[in-house]
């Protein structure tokens, strides 16, 4: 496969009104640096007119690329699927929504040649609402407390990578996809730089609150088994605590003849099939992902693809 210097991937979901602008701008940059570049636009199943407009701009620029998803996969998945179809020696992720500014690729490509291999960005500020700030808050300090290894959670959504950290990425066959996180562990020489996070330039983000709460339980339970260790820890204090109750309520039946009513017995099973609920729902879980793991579906499947170099 003939390589090319540089390749830019984005994700596109529900982005049709985005979409010029987004090419526009990369382009506008990109051509700054080098002129043996390609742009892969994955549209992820969005049910809106954005893979018509990558088509008109597919049409415009023999450099820009698309590729239409069968469904909706996922951004992590999309992200895969271009990884996969790229050519570039180093590769640029995005998303579409222009909160990453073009304007940075000059200065991750900069840092790149210092000789990383890989090439996080942290947000100067984050443009989000209150809600998703306080929500990627609370989100940060969980997996903070039960990831088994020490992720930096700050970590934007635009990253540059070589070639030999995107094949050993394409290497992990398993389905939770959190790119970040994945190219963290994959190890390489990495660092970051900060770069400045835009206002979305249309619309709201497609990140509902029910896809945001999958989206944690899935970043928790991919690279921890610590919540299976938690349920241990939990029925274990449970069970002491239910000793000391018992050994109270017999000392003061000797002292003062305390008959316990149905509303501590109560509680007291309560709570007990309560925890015995969610220390099940835990390891459903993680039965769940190697059900889903075993069955060995393919990661995405691509609909169409366009590619007029060819």
């Amino acid at each position: 496969m003939e390589s090319v210097e540089l390749s830019i991937i984005s994700p596109v979901y529900k982005a049709e009104k985005i979409v010029d602008e987004l090419v526009r701008r990369i382009v506008e940059e990109v051509s700054k640096i080098t002129l043996d570049y390609e742009i892969i636009l994955v549209e992820d199943g969005g049910g809106d007119n954005s893979w018509a407009k990558i088509e008109e701009n597919c049409k415009i620029n023999s450099k820009i690329k698309g590729i239409k998803l069968s469904r909706n996969f996922g951004q992590h998945y999309a992200i895969t699927a271009g990884l996969q179809y790229c050519k570039g020696k180093r590769i640029i992720i995005m998303d579409c929504d222009l909160q990453d500014n073009p304007a940075s690729i000059q200065s991750l490509l900069k840092k790149m040649d210092e000789g990383f291999d890989i090439v996080f960005t942290k947000r100067i500020k984050r443009q989000h609402s209150i809600f998703k700030g306080l929500t990627a808050k609370l989100y940060n300090y969980l997996i903070g407390v039960l990831a088994d290894r020490n992720f930096d959670v700050n970590t934007g959504s635009m990253i540059c990578l070589g070639r030999n950290a995107a094949d050993a990425f394409l290497q992990l066959k398993e389905k939770d996809r959190l790119y970040i996180q994945l190219f963290k562990w994959i190890g390489f020489k990495q660092t970051y730089v900060y770069v400045e996070h835009d206002k979305r330039f249309e619309g709201k983000t497609t990140y509902s609150l029910g896809r945001m709460v999958s989206l944690a339980v899935q970043g928790l339970t991919s690279h921890s088994n610590k919540l299976l260790k938690l349920s241990i820890y939990l029925g274990f204090a449970l069970a002491c605590l239910s000793f000391l109750i018992a050994l109270a309520i017999v000392i003061l039946y000797f002292v003062r003849g305390f008959s316990p009513g149905w509303p501590s017995l109560f509680v007291a099973i309560s709570f007990a099939t309560g925890m015995i609920l969610v220390s099940n729902g835990i390891l459903g879980l993680y039965l769940g992902k190697t059900f889903e793991q075993t069955k060995d579906r393919p990661l995405y499947i691509i609909e169409k693809h366009i590619d007029n170099e060819k």
